[in-house]
């Protein structure tokens, strides 16, 4: 027996589908279907909405990073594109049996001064990085009202920060050049063995830690002829050694974190001058045998500091036919550290 329009008997919600496996041109074709490629998609979630019920976050995510050189040292800029930088050094002495200069109304015996001035050399390294944009690309994303140029444009500024953070704490090794955590002309002294039987900080007491800490600040200061110039204001260590003098107390009945009775009771600060302990991730196995280093020098233009010759710059810009992109050329030079004086910087490894 035939149902609704002689179709045998079905369900009116299946008539539709059962027109389908007929030949549905024959019998069933709403205006604007659907159609078969669609049929599984519409039974699952009406998929044509997803682009109009779709939430975008419009934040572009960047990659987590660290650069800490501009809070470590002092960068001079200028002096264009050179192969080199160069600094003067004078050192004072006298000629002469009376080196003291003490003499009488009959003597004979006067020193002479002496000068002697040596020009020292730092060879300069030049940083290029090329920014490629597709012109096909750069359309499309003005399409969705991003800037791809600007986005490539922070990748390229991470880049040279990236590439100036390793200049400033280790150099390249590739071109014979070091930093601050790896200077081989900067005394290396071990920390003091704690009560616990080890040198990590982690292992000692609260005074154990200040007594290294007076340690780094009075070998500069004594190196440097008690010149409080020559008192170091700024300590590396590791960020564990950090988090754990930062997080720890004193004592159980104390309200200052270790980190705190360091700043305020050292020999430095007894005296007017302001010490700085900041964490630097590349202290970490910079000391001997891969020990935890600590750096203890003066931050300060006339103790240490590097050149930025050229900072970076967008040198020029070219479209490329053949590749259809637009071609842009960045360029920087930068110098090594320079240490200006040694007496007053430290290692202190194994903390």
């Amino acid at each position: 027996m035939s149902g609704f329009l002689g179709l045998p008997d079905a369900n009116l919600a299946q008539a539709g589908n059962y027109a389908m496996s007929q030949g549905g041109h024959k019998f069933y074709q709403p205006r604007g279907g659907y159609g078969r490629g669609a049929d599984a998609a519409v039974a699952s979630g009406m998929a044509f909405l997803q682009a109009e019920l779709e939430k975008i976050d419009p934040k572009i995510r960047e990659p987590l990073t660290s650069v800490t050189w501009q809070r470590d040292i002092v960068a001079k800029t200028g002096g264009g594109w050179v192969e080199y930088t160069s600094t003067y050094d004078v050192g004072y002495a006298t000629s002469g049996a009376n080196q003291n200069g003490i003499v009488g109304s009959a003597t004979n015996a006067v020193p002479i001064v002496q000068v002697d001035m040596n020009k020292n050399l730092f060879p300069t390294l030049t940083w290029m990085n090329v920014l490629k944009v597709k012109f096909i690309d750069l359309q499309k994303s003005k399409q969705i009202g991003r800037n791809l140029e600007d986005l490539m444009n922070k990748g390229v500024r991470l880049n040279y920060n990236k590439t100036l953070d390793m200049n400033v704490y280790t150099g390249f090794t590739d071109y014979g050049t070091t930093g601050l955590v790896n200077n081989p002309d900067v005394t290396v002294t071990s920390v003091a063995t704690g009560a616990g039987g080890t040198t990590a900080w982690s292992t000692k007491t609260p005074d154990e830690i200040l007594q290294d800490v007076n340690d780094m600040l009075v070998a500069g200061w004594t190196a440097s002829e008690y010149d409080m110039k020559g008192m170091p204001n700024h300590i590396l260590i590791t960020p564990e050694a950090y988090a754990y003098i930062g997080l720890h107390k004193v004592s159980q009945a104390a309200d200052k974190s270790i980190l705190e009775y360091l700043l305020e009771n050292n020999i430095a600060k007894r005296q007017g001058v302001d010490v700085t302990i900041v964490p630097c991730r590349w202290c970490k196995g910079a000391g001997a045998g891969s020990t935890d280093r600590a750096v203890a020098y003066v931050n300060d233009e006339d103790m240490l500091y590097f050149d930025i010759t050229v900072p970076n710059t967008r040198a020029m810009t070219q479209p490329d036919l053949l590749q259809a992109a637009y071609l842009t050329l960045y360029a920087a030079q930068m110098g090594p550290v320079k240490f200006t004086y040694y007496q007053p910087v430290g290692y202190f490894d194994g903390i």
